[in-house]
């Protein structure tokens, strides 16, 4: 519940008060007069003095020279800020438009509207105070912070911490929502630690400093924390329900942890609506506003200011510039210390393949380097899942497969991107906060060994990065766009009727709800052949889904053209199918080995995590260890199985639901072998650009002779990760053995493939046996309703 703004309209003095009144219209200062007579009325014992400020204009030479004389004439006098506070509401939208564009308070209404607007409603506009302090209080808080050099440069402090003092106030009275760094540049330029810090950079200034100071400059305005959510709901809800969906135990749980802490909110990242997501999904929730880094490739005409007075921080896309690597770094600490949220993508730019990416530390480390100099007693790492059913950009990123280039941004990128939204219905998003990380944890205390150990302070780092991408992952539901496009991909454009569709979905469903995998409602709606028709349907007409009619029942497949995007969407579900993928590979590797099959499924497995540890997250080898005898608990005996060979393993295979390695890394195990083959050919210095372009090349023929299976394999976002494969194997260094190593490499994913090749033939004679049942269920059941109509 928000406070009256009643009770922080006094002030009680316990002796003499300087008031620091800040006016910037006659009706405010109409209002300061009486607030003011009021005071004094109830407090006749106090001498109250008063200076006026000019509202949030810097003051002249004679008034701050009258406040230098005010503050020395007694260190004991209290000091007390207030200012007119308006009630929002009823303002002309032109009138805000323009004062938000240009940065200025749009809570404030234009003066020439001020007398109009009180004399209609007196309650608009109140005076509130700030708490107040001593002279002597002040002034020892700016020795201990700031450069002291002289009683100007003291009055220059006393007016930021008035103006935060209030800004505190008025807080209490808007809620958190509102809450926005004020005074970032001055406050750091005077502070010792930065003054102190710029000496020991060759040639920096405070007048460099303070430019990029301005560039990095941000702040959500109290317009904008209106304004941008409903434009960014308005960009969205042209293609998607407007309603995001929620998990409201996970937000509740957020919102208790931001209470004491400062937090940095690590979003995953597969569309441009990301950014527009999170502000919304933190105004909606009545939660602090998020300042999100952005690349400043992205400040562009008005979008420059626009978006800083909406919380961007645009950064470098080059941090070569010590003096800039510095000033970020300190901007960084002076946010956390002050304990605003910041926000960017643990990925660092969008995932173009529907899987996370590895997370970047970059700007994570200059958060650790806050919180180890002790600028905050803890700073929370907030995980951030948004997930969507469907993306238009889906179409951008197969493009991007085939090799094509990334379109620059700008504003008829801008408009094209917003009209897309339009195109049809996306579905709905859904954005998850699960349990944040304590960087407290994973750093220990503040000023430790880890403050100077670099070598432990990344480790740290990439283990608590690692976290949060894990508890992403864990916490992104699986929607029905991916699950039917994982099948859809595994027939190689053979279509399916709904009956086909409906039953075969089932194992997979079986295995989430075992697993305890979260889903989404479109998800559990595929155990019904309606919501089956409901999920083809939202991905017909080539998104990425063909529908064909005419025949005796309408079926769906997934034409050659589409499989991209539709690798995209399997590609958001494989994590929760990767370890009971590995296993379907391992038992078939330890079918066909004549040594101890026990070792060689397990040896196998870690080798499988060990090569596909670029493209996916995996927990540590011991916990990985402990999932894979979880899967395998399902089955009693099955170390005994696995030992004896054989056609028992083969019953293992047989017997499990799902059999799925085919469905999930085919196209990655074929990407990694493509790769491996030109590179037989290839010196050890190859351009991973000219790697691509003939892999390109490559794939196309391999294709073209059914030599790998789609043509999703064939991608320049796959080759990427697989170029990391083979350098991880050692293959792009010269060496006397490096052509029979390649070889043997190449020998190595065909061996891998065939062992997919067997769990394929399982997976169809599960899907045969299957049909069986079903049409002889059908047979039955006709044959039934035929005896009922003759009787």
């Amino acid at each position: 519940m928000k406070a009256s703004a009643d009770e922080f309209a006094t002030f009680r003095p316990t002796g003499d008060a300087l008031v620091l009144a800040s006016v910037g219209s006659p009706a405010e200062r109409e209002l300061l007069d009486h607030w003011l007579s009021d005071q004094r009325s109830k407090h006749p014992e106090a001498r109250i003095e008063v200076l006026e400020l000019p509202g949030d204009d810097e003051p002249p030479a004679a008034t701050l020279a009258r406040l230098v004389q005010l503050l020395d004439a007694d260190e004991n006098r209290s000091v007390v800020p207030a200012r007119v506070f308006w009630i929002p509401g009823g303002l002309p939208t032109r009138s805000k438009v323009v004062a938000f564009l240009s940065g200025r308070d749009t809570y404030r209404p234009p003066v020439i509207l001020q007398h109009r607007i009180l004399k209609r409603d007196p309650s608009r506009a109140r005076v509130v105070a700030g708490e107040p302090a001593t002279v002597a209080e002040l002034h020892h808080q700016w020795s201990d912070t700031t450069i002291a050099e002289n009683p100007r440069e003291f009055a220059h402090f006393v007016l930021r911490r008035a103006s935060l003092a209030v800004e505190r106030v008025e807080l209490r009275l808007l809620g958190p929502e509102y809450k926005s760094p004020r005074l970032v540049k001055p406050e750091m330029l005077a502070s010792n630690r930065f003054r102190e810090g710029l000496e020991q950079i060759p040639g920096a200034t405070i007048e460099k400093a303070g430019t990029m100071l301005d560039e990095l400059s941000t702040g959500w305005s109290r317009f904008s924390v209106d304004l941008i959510p409903s434009l960014g709901r308005a960009i969205f809800s042209r293609g998607f329900d407007p309603n995001v969906d929620y998990d409201r135990p996970q937000v509740e749980a957020m919102r208790k942890a931001l209470e004491t802490h400062p937090a940095v909110l690590l979003f995953s990242h597969r569309s441009y609506l990301d950014g527009v997501i999170v502000p919304v999904a933190m105004q909606e929730n009545r939660l602090p506003p998020v300042h999100t880094f952005a690349g400043i490739n992205l400040s562009f005409g008005a979008m420059g200011p626009l978006m800083r007075h909406s919380g961007v921080i645009f950064i470098r896309r080059k941090l070569d510039d010590p003096l800039y690597k510095y000033v970020l770094r300190q901007f960084v600490g002076y946010i956390v210390e002050k304990r605003f949220n910041l926000s960017w993508s643990i990925e660092g730019t969008r995932s173009r393949t529907g899987k996370m990416l590895p997370p970047k530390l970059g700007l994570l480390a200059y958060v650790a380097d806050a919180y180890l100099d002790g600028r905050s007693d803890d700073i929370l790492l907030q995980p951030v899942s948004i997930s969507f059913d469907q993306l238009h950009e889906t179409a951008e990123y197969a493009a991007y497969a085939r090799g094509g280039e990334k379109t620059p941004e700008g504003l008829s990128w801008m408009y094209n991107f917003i009209k897309a939204q339009g195109d049809r219905n996306y579905g709905k998003i859904y954005v998850r906060f699960p349990e944040a990380v304590s960087m407290r944890e994973y750093l220990g205390e503040p000023h430790g060994d880890m403050t100077t150990d670099e070598n432990a302070k990344r480790l740290a780092l990439q283990k608590m990065a690692f976290e949060v991408a894990w508890r992403i992952l864990r916490a992104t539901p699986i929607n029905a766009s991916a699950l039917v496009s994982a099948l859809l991909l595994t027939t190689k454009g053979v279509a399916l009727t709904l009956d086909q569709l409906h039953h075969t979905l089932q194992d997979s469903l079986d295995y989430l709800e075992r697993k305890q995998n979260p889903m989404t409602n479109s998800t559990l709606r595929l155990r019904t052949p309606e919501g089956v028709r409901a999920a083809v349907d939202a991905l017909s007409g080539g998104h990425p889904v063909t529908r064909v009619d005419g025949g005796r029942e309408p079926v769906w497949l997934i034409a050659p053209q589409d499989e991209h995007e539709a690798a995209f969407y399997r590609n958001t579900l494989i994590d929760a199918f990767l370890e009971t993928s590995i296993v379907d590979l391992a038992l078939a590797h330890a079918a066909r080995t004549d040594d101890d099959r026990l070792a060689a499924f397990w040896r196998q497995a870690m080798r499988l995590r060990d090569l596909l540890k670029f493209d996916f997250y995996f927990a540590d080898s011991t916990a990985f260890r402990e999932h894979l005898a979880e899967e395998m608990s399902w089955f009693p005996d099955w170390e005994q199985d696995v030992t004896a060979g054989g056609d028992r393993i083969d019953a293992i295979l047989l017997r499990k639901r799902p059999v799925v390695a085919g469905a999930m890394l085919r196209p990655f195990f074929e990407a990694y072998e493509i790769v491996a083959d030109v590179l037989r050919d290839d010196p050890p210095d190859v351009s991973e650009k000219e790697l691509t372009r003939r892999a390109l090349g490559v794939g196309a023929q391999y294709v073209a002779q059914d030599r790998v299976h789609s043509n999703e394999a064939v991608s320049a976002l796959l080759f990427a990760t697989a170029r990391q494969v083979c350098a991880d194997q050692g293959l792009l260094e010269p060496a006397d053995d490096l052509s029979e190593r390649r070889a043997l490499f190449s020998e190595e994913l065909r061996t891998v493939l065939a062992d997919m090749a067997k769990v394929e033939r399982m997976s169809r004679k599960q899907f045969v046996a299957r049909e069986r049942r079903r049409r002889a269920d059908a047979g039955g059941a006709a044959r039934e309703n035929g005896h009922t109509l003759k009787a």
